[in-house]
């Protein structure tokens, strides 16, 4: 290590490479840290996800990454930060997916019903068109042509 001193301050390529040989120039990438939960238990917590929270046990109606992230601390003992959790159910092949929000007092039949209508018939004219179609150039007053 005394020759290291002499072709650099240590922390670079010129330590690695006087420590290991032409191998410790190659590029080691950083595998990150492990999985704190095992494979059994990403299983069981994909099928959790899949299954979808019961309202009366889990007090939600849907996960979000909040109740998920206490579902693990309870169940596995691994408390991971929020963003984690997103991360994690990536790598378990889940997106973020939301339904489109309906009025709760929406009628089905109704919407199938303006669906069939012809575009024109669904709603008046807007625009400029619609203000056209209002306008009179000359007044009735003026109008010589009464026919």
């Amino acid at each position: 290590m005394a020759q290291a001193g002499i072709i650099g301050d240590g922390h670079g390529w010129s330590t690695s490479r006087l420590v290991y040989g032409p191998a410790g120039l190659k590029h080691n990438r950083r595998r990150g840290n492990p999985r704190r939960l095992s494979a059994a238990q990403q299983a069981e917590l994909a099928r959790i996800v899949e299954t979808g929270p019961d309202p009366a046990v889990d007090g939600v109606v849907r996960w979000r990454r909040v109740e998920l992230q206490r579902v693990i601390e309870e169940r596995f003992g691994v408390a991971y930060h929020e963003h984690t959790i997103g991360k994690l159910l990536t790598a378990l092949g889940f997106s973020h997916i939301s339904a489109r929000p309906r009025h709760p007092t929406e009628d089905g039949e109704v919407i199938q019903a303006l669906k069939k209508l012809p575009p024109n018939a669904r709603c008046p004219p807007r625009g400029r068109d619609a203000q056209e179609e209002d306008r009179d150039l000359v007044p009735d007053a003026m109008r010589t042509d009464t026919g």
